[in-house]
């Protein structure tokens, strides 16, 4: 099994922990501390050593920070966890806060005593959110500080050690370009902005331009690492060696030179010494390294990743493998959801036993090589959580006239799946079906969507929306992230959201996911992941226009669709759809899902 259901919260632990943390900041001559959710690399999976807001709040969610003062605390979190974080932390000692809606850099101005030095590890903070950071400090009459060493290692005395999982090589066959011809490419393009070399500190950038794959942190195939890419054309990989065996070597010696990861410092004093400009990510590059450029004398050049954009536009090859996994992924989990219509209605099958289950059937394809996250396996009002995550203390089991959700994906080495499924689980009331459909209409209103160059996903968050919005109805997530090949689920910078504005590219996955949730009753989200296809001509049209291509292929459950809520077009999608799925599914079915599919994919 590649997820456990282990109830590890335990908020209490924050108290003590809190005031161990304190202890130490006054020892420092400190009056605060900032703990983000994050690592060196910035990426939303971090290593157990890593997890230092889980350790001192109790909070597990994906996305977060913590600001310890010594007379108050609070933690802030998105829209996703506000629920579980009151379940998770003692909010005596952290005041939950809302990430977007009261920032951390508002609250510093609103509680910082003047004269306060707010401490901060520069390895774990963007160059971006120590300007934020730092200004607010200064607002409210403080400091922003730096620290040698984390002072939440110092108390956390069982901290694990680093991770050393092995590095493998990713096959051509998959990555549809070698590691030679990309590094090539993004030089030239790196001569261009007049940077002697570019500083990646990404993970999933690495994986993707030196063709490699590993197991460092959980659910994604990433080899924790930092390299630096010259305009010449030379690559440099900084990595703890113990990751490289014989193979992996012998695929790195002839594309990359391979270092120790304690040279990274001293390589960066070599670019500072020769007065080198080094390209840097604000957004996602550690405020450590550029400090250890500027002290050492580079000229430092903000601008974006260089391998984001390439590598979210998958080629050729790259996207048949994910059409692959999807197929494959697909008749894993309409098995799955065949056993739950016949199982879950006699009243014993739980949210544990069900994600085992899931688990089970895409275990047994022989290809899977991981969850792509921890199954979201929600029942009731468990299913109102955005980012539930089922443990032995929270299961549930699915009863008769409730929903229940399941959002869950797949690592496959040719592709990266994530779809999610509402089930009715006997007879749904005309509530739960009203809302249901209307999010199915704006499910298909992305799906269907046609749009010019330039579009970018903000532009088309709304199509998901309307139908909600129309009912006085709403949810609190983007409608859309982007999605790797064998790399991560979220991946930047194509997003379908309020927020995304990075124009969609042929090429780019982008998963299609509105929602409802009525907290203590129910969770609704119905998620296909999907395609960009190139500019296309329409019939009595003058510009050529973009689309999605639908990859995830399962059943959609009619039993919570009201017809007469959807027009015709909706209707023929929905058919359409569900026609593909049967065509594309029943071969390797046995008869009895094979049955249980053709009535579930029935013509409405």
């Amino acid at each position: 099994m590649f997820q456990t259901f282990d109830d590890t919260a335990n908020p209490s632990l924050g108290i003590e922990r809190a005031a161990r943390l304190r202890a130490e900041l006054k020892r420092r001559g400190l009056d605060g501390f900032l703990i983000p959710r994050a690592d060196e690399h910035q990426g939303e999976y971090v290593p157990a050593h890593a997890e230092r807001l889980r350790w001192l709040t109790g909070f597990n969610g994906s996305a977060g920070l913590a600001i310890v003062l010594m007379d108050k605390a609070a933690i802030f979190i998105d829209g996703r966890y506000t629920l579980q974080v009151r379940a998770q932390v003692d909010i005596d000692t952290f005041e939950p806060q809302h990430l977007i809606e009261e920032p951390p850099s508002r609250w510093i101005e609103e509680n910082l005593p003047k004269g306060a030095r707010l401490a901060y590890d520069p390895w774990l903070h963007t160059i971006d959110a120590v300007a934020r950071l730092g200004k607010a400090a200064e607002k409210a009459g403080g400091l922003l500080v730096p620290v040698d060493s984390n002072p939440l290692d110092t108390i956390w005395t069982d901290q694990p050690d680093a991770p050393t999982a092995k590095v493998a090589p990713h096959p051509l066959d998959y990555a549809g370009e070698a590691a030679s011809d990309k590094i090539k490419r993004l030089a030239s393009d790196l001569m261009s902005t007049d940077a002697d070399a570019a500083m990646l500190t990404m993970p999933d950038s690495i994986a993707w331009l030196f063709n490699i794959r590993g197991a460092d942190v959980p659910h994604t195939p990433l080899p924790l690492s930092f390299a630096l890419l010259h305009e010449d054309g030379h690559a440099e990989l900084f990595i703890d060696e113990r990751k490289l065996d014989d193979t992996a070597r012998a695929h790195l010696g002839n594309i990359v030179t391979v270092r120790p990861r304690d040279d990274l410092g001293p390589a960066l004093d070599e670019l500072g010494r020769k007065k080198k400009t080094v390209l840097v990510d604000p957004a996602t590059c550690a405020s450590w390294i550029d400090d250890r450029l500027r002290s050492a004398g580079a000229e430092v050049k903000r601008g974006t990743d260089p391998c984001e954009l390439p590598k979210a536009c998958k080629n050729e090859a790259e996207v048949a493998g994910t059409r692959a996994a999807h197929l494959r992924d697909g008749r894993a989990l309409t098995k799955f959801l065949a056993w739950l219509a016949r199982e879950a209605p006699k009243g014993k099958v739980d949210e544990i036993e069900a994600a085992q289950r899931l688990e089970g059937f895409r275990s047994a394809t022989g290809e899977l090589k991981d969850l792509s996250f921890d199954t979201i396996s929600g029942a009731g009002a468990n299913g109102a959580i955005v980012h539930y995550r089922v443990t032995e203390g929270t299961n549930m089991p699915l009863k008769p006239g409730e929903l229940f959700l399941v959002d869950s994906g797949a690592q496959y080495m040719d592709g990266t799946t994530d779809v999610t499924r509402t089930v009715a689980i006997g007879t749904p009331d005309a509530e739960q079906r009203n809302r249901f459909t209307r999010v199915l209409k704006g499910h298909i209103g992305i799906a269907t969507a046609r749009f010019p160059e330039g579009t970018s996903g903000a532009q088309l968050d709304a199509f998901a929306r309307m139908a909600l919005w129309k009912s006085g109805l709403d949810y609190d997530h983007g409608t859309g992230h982007g999605v790797g090949s064998y790399l991560s689920v979220h991946e930047g910078p194509q997003r379908i959201s309020k927020m995304g504005h990075q124009p969609l590219k042929p090429g780019m996955i982008v998963s299609n996911e509105p929602g409802y949730y009525k907290p203590g009753g129910y969770g609704i989200r119905i998620e296909n992941l999907c395609v960009v296809t190139p500019p296309a001509p329409i019939d009595g049209g003058e510009r050529m226009m973009m689309g999605f291509e639908t990859l995830t292929l399962a059943p959609i459950d009619l039993a919570l669709v009201e017809k007469s809520l959807l027009t015709g077009e909706e209707v023929e999608w929905l058919n359409a759809y569900h026609a593909r799925v049967r065509g594309a599914l029943a071969d390797g079915l046995d008869a009895e899902t094979k049955a249980w599919l053709e009535e579930a994919t029935r013509a409405i």
